[in-house]
């Protein structure tokens, strides 16, 4: 019976008979059973080592980023252009995130209007999270619909109706004001200095059937995201604290974060585009 040889030994032996006995590179081929093709053959190393530590640098840095979001900020570094590249060592270094298995409920879902321009509809809702004391917390996160944008955060232990007021009154200072804001029942939104401040800027409140925040879901994607990747990945000591990492968030989320419904862009970079 014929032994099995494997392919890497008979160029060994190829190898091994040129170098003891003399023998051309045609007669040592033939007598290992290997074609002088295969015998030359020298496997390429692809040149991936810059961006495998930069993979691996963005991975520590956001660990809560999977592969694509990681493809979309190595992209706008110019360091990949295929994202099945990236794929590879990505789960090569086994940098994958590891997510809980959602129970699929199935419900009827109505289309959300996607707004046609920049600063037409804003929405907003609160976040509570706490410090390493204990001490409760709560962020107020305004987001553009059209450009998933960031407009603004208040951070601060309590929050008021007027303080709401004040701080959209701020932010419409520098930014415009949009032709409306989707909110929720909360009290902050239906007080008294909510009610006035809309009849003053004649911006509209739409506030979102009970129950269902499915109905401002733009600032729900944006709340799961702000917890996932900033409030779960820091302990924070003190308010101050806690409002520099989030400022320090909110810059990132804005001008680097990468976008799946923007096509991989961040929002500022989209907003730009579209202008």
């Amino acid at each position: 019976l014929k032994k099995v040889v494997k392919l890497s030994d008979k160029k060994r032996i190829a190898s091994h008979l040129i170098e003891l006995f003399n023998l051309s590179e045609r007669a040592a081929c033939q007598l290992s059973g290997v074609s002088r093709t295969a015998f030359r053959y020298r496997p390429r190393t692809k040149a991936d080592n810059i961006l495998r530590e930069r993979l691996k640098r963005l991975a520590t840095e956001y660990p809560r980023y999977g592969y694509l979001m990681l493809h979309g900020l190595l992209k706008a570094e110019d360091l990949v252009r295929n994202k099945k590249q990236t794929y590879r060592i990505y789960t090569e270094e086994g940098l994958q995130v590891r997510t809980k298995k959602r129970k699929k409920v199935q419900r009827p879902r109505l289309p959300l209007e996607v707004p046609s321009k920049r600063n037409q509809r804003w929405s907003m809702d609160f976040v509570s999270d706490q410090l390493a004391n204990g001490r409760r917390f709560r962020t107020l996160n305004v987001v553009d619909d059209y450009s998933r944008e960031m407009v603004g955060q208040l951070v601060c232990v309590s929050i008021s109706g007027k303080q709401v007021a004040r701080f959209l009154s701020e932010m419409i200072e520098t930014r415009g004001a949009p032709n409306s804001i989707v909110c929720d029942n909360s009290t902050e939104y239906t007080s008294k200095a909510m009610f006035l401040w809309s009849k003053e800027t004649k911006v509209k409140l739409s506030f979102i059937e009970p129950g269902k925040p499915t109905q401002n879901a733009f600032v729900e994607s944006l709340n799961g995201k702000f917890r996932n990747e900033c409030l779960n990945q820091h302990w924070f000591r003190t308010m101050e604290e806690a409002r520099y990492e989030i400022d320090l968030w909110r810059e990132h989320y804005n001008h680097v974060r990468p976008h799946s419904s923007l096509n991989y862009l961040s929002p500022v970079e989209f907003a730009k585009r579209a202008a």
